[in-house]
């Protein structure tokens, strides 16, 4: 029997912002020494009343619009009740029947296809202390967390398969990173992952119970967790000719590479939801829904496609511009810097024209020069982008003169070391330090030459079918111009030289 995998998601994202949900505590409790950021509202005490959160409340609606969720008019806040250390009011507040989005989508490629992943629900709740335990079986609470403004996303289950998966959790942090509310760092806890996963019949509709996996730390590991319950569950297939039976809760052991089980999985009449008595229901007007739609940015999926369409990118280039929101941002800034440079050497056409007639050539050039040289001195040197010291007009300017062949890309790397140290103008380190290229053909023809005459064995074995010597005349020829020869025309003039 051939399965299929069902996979759906529920996603727990911290809001950055200053103050906790329900209180005016600080946000930035992981910062802290344990249980300083708390008061007796967030630690449940009688008699203290909640009031939310206007920020996380703006916050959780752009990204619901952000996901193409629809607003409803009114939403309110319900009491979830179970009993767990981390849980001092014995309930937690978040929303039940009545959240703050409702049927969205994300579209995103996985495997080399297109999908789209429904998102079922979007609402908003508090978040729970943080246990700790050492290694004698001590355990301890730290509150600091408690009452952090919390986003619970639910997709359906439209994920089919753990890369999948991987793949819209990328997707999603890196939304929640470009509308700043996020900085959904899975590793420290920003943005967390249950992960319900069951299988099918290949062709059938029909839902079987599903196990919710947990404890999952990073995109890999969800990976590796789901691909570990798929075997799982396939063997329980295998032997029984059936589903598993019935639903539970099973977390994910990263040491041990398997998930182990926990407890049955509750159902919603176990939290013995109902509404807080303590706040008022929340009402949403089309004006107030507009104005919080007006404050999205431009997304990562919609940027992508403008750099592939605009400016004549790849689709690998354009998904790692994309892939940081500062790195995107300098681009354009370089592009526009680029355009003038261009301009100013051909005033007849506009900015557009010159871009358009050479779209390929320039967009190869921009993505050769930051997307590899840039990035990859920042990444040797420890550096990032939001901190560089290279304005855009200078990286632009140092992209002219490669376009121009004003100088050669080995020295033009050596200028853009001295750059992202000083900061200085391309053209001064050129000048200063004669990295300019040659501009004579005859003194190069000279040189070259002298170097062929005084290389006779070299010259024959190179002649007699050993090509692999022809790269002993380009590095002496190299050596000879101190660097400054065009490596182009170089192999092209010891070509002709040596076939003489």
């Amino acid at each position: 029997m051939k399965l299929e995998t069902v996979i759906g998601l529920e996603i727990h994202v911290q809001l950055k912002t200053r103050s906790k949900m329900f209180c005016g505590c600080s946000n930035a409790g992981e910062n802290e020494d344990p249980n300083t950021t708390i008061c007796p509202v967030c630690l449940g005490h009688p008699g203290t009343l909640p009031a939310p959160n206007k920020q996380a409340i703006e916050w959780a609606a752009k990204t619901a619009l952000a996901l193409s969720c629809s607003i409803p008019k009114h939403s309110k806040f319900d009491r979830k009740h179970y009993f767990y250390p981390d849980l001092p009011k014995g309930y937690q507040i978040s929303q039940y029947d009545e959240p703050i989005g409702m049927k969205g989508s994300i579209s995103l490629v996985a495997g080399g296809e297109e999908r789209t992943i429904r998102i079922h629900r979007l609402h908003l709740e508090e978040d729970a202390a943080k246990l700790l335990h050492n290694e004698k079986g001590d355990s301890f609470v730290d509150y600091n967390r408690g009452g952090t403004p919390l986003m619970e996303i639910v997709t359906e289950a439209d994920l089919r398969s753990p890369e999948e998966a991987g793949a819209f959790l990328r997707e999603l942090r890196l939304m929640m990173r470009y509308l700043k509310v996020s900085d959904a760092d899975m590793e420290k806890g920003h943005l967390r992952c249950d992960a319900n996963v069951s299988l099918r019949p290949e062709g059938s509709e029909e839902l079987f119970p599903k196990t919710e996996v947990k404890n999952i730390n990073s995109f890999k590991a969800v990976e590796r967790a789901l691909s570990y319950e798929v075997k799982r569950q396939s063997k329980i297939w295998e032997e029984t000719g059936e589903a598993p039976t019935k639903q539970g809760t099973r977390g994910w052991d990263e040491d041990a590479a398997k998930t182990l089980e926990q407890r049955t999985k509750e159902g919603s009449a176990d939290y013995r939801y109902f509404p807080d008595p303590d706040i008022p229901e929340l009402d949403f007007d089309k004006d107030w829904v507009d104005r919080i739609k007006s404050e999205i940015p431009e997304l990562p999926a919609d940027l992508r496609k403008r750099f592939m369409d605009e400016y004549g990118f790849n689709t690998a280039d354009a998904k790692t511009f994309a892939s940081d929101s500062a790195l995107a941002h300098y681009a354009e800034e370089v592009i526009s810097e680029l355009k003038v440079w261009l301009t100013s050497k051909d005033p007849e056409a506009s900015a557009e024209e010159i871009w358009e007639r050479d779209k390929k050539k320039l967009a190869k050039l921009v993505s050769s020069w930051l997307l590899s040289k840039l990035l990859g001195a920042l990444n040797a040197s420890g550096g990032s982008i939001s901190n560089i010291k290279i304005t855009a007009e200078n990286m632009a300017e140092l992209m002219t003169m490669v376009h121009e062949s004003r100088v050669n890309s080995a020295n033009a790397q050596l200028i853009l070391g001295e750059m992202l140290k000083t900061g200085s103008d391309p053209s001064d380190i050129l000048e200063s330090k004669d990295l300019g290229a040659m501009e004579d053909d005859g003194s190069l023809e000279g040189i070259i030459a002298d170097i062929v005459k005084n290389s006779p064995k070299q010259a024959e074995e190179y002649q007699s079918g050993k090509e692999v010597v022809f790269q002993y005349f380009v590095g002496q020829v190299m050596k000879e111009t101190r660097g400054k020869a065009d490596p182009v025309l170089v192999s092209k003039m010891l070509k002709k030289a040596l076939a003489e």
